[in-house]
């Protein structure tokens, strides 16, 4: 009885992407949704006969295969964006990355790289996210603006994206899944030459990068 839910799932998923043969006017499945459907129905059977952690996994790496990439991808996208909405966090999609920009005013004290107490909360929401869609690779990236040395500004944002990491393993995000960087001030999305585009340089940058 257990089964009977996934094997329905399998049915209704070929059944809602037909398309039609513009030759004959027939109905038929496309390989895609035959694939994705009999994906599905396996990822069903994996689910429905072991409940344990290794089982989720691996039904998680089935709707991968079953609904692509790209549909993964989609739904993180669309629960960072609903969690992070009027946070001052930027949420970019680079096809099948995600790109969460962090300015610096929200997550640090000037000079510093401990995160701000205010910041918690919207990194306990990006946590929630990338704690449950775990088959993907985060590259954490610091960035600074132009003031002082080269070195000090390296070690600064190295600094910064590794308090970042650090604070979302707290949150069941597994360090291993994490690359930290700093590129000090070489990466700089605005004037350095002004006070407004200093502090839009100074960021942190988390990419979302799908295990393909």
């Amino acid at each position: 009885m257990r089964l009977a839910p996934y094997l329905l799932l399998a049915g209704t998923v070929m059944l809602g992407a037909c398309t039609t043969n513009p030759y004959t006017g027939e109905q038929q499945a496309s390989k895609a949704a035959t694939y994705g459907a009999g994906a599905a129905a396996a990822c069903g059977l994996i689910g429905a006969m072991d409940s344990s952690k290794h089982a989720r996994n691996a039904a998680l790496g089935c709707g991968i295969v079953g609904a692509g990439v790209g549909a993964y991808m989609d739904v993180q996208e669309a629960k960072l964006r609903e969690q992070l909405q009027g946070t001052g966090v930027s949420v970019v999609r680079d096809g099948d990355n995600i790109r969460l920009v962090m300015p610096g005013n929200i997550t640090f004290m000037t000079d510093s790289y401990n995160l701000r107490g205010d910041f918690y909360p919207v990194l306990n929401s990006v946590g929630e996210v990338l704690s449950k869609y775990a088959d993907t690779t985060i590259r954490l990236t610091g960035h600074t603006d132009n003031t002082g040395s080269r070195q000090y500004n390296q070690t600064l944002s190295e600094r910064r994206a590794g308090s970042v990491a650090d604070y979302l393993a707290t949150r069941e995000v597994v360090r291993s899944r994490m690359l930290v960087q700093g590129v000090a001030f070489d990466q700089p999305i605005a004037d350095n030459g002004t006070a407004e585009g200093r502090a839009q340089n100074r960021r942190v940058e988390l990419y979302i990068l799908p295990n393909t």
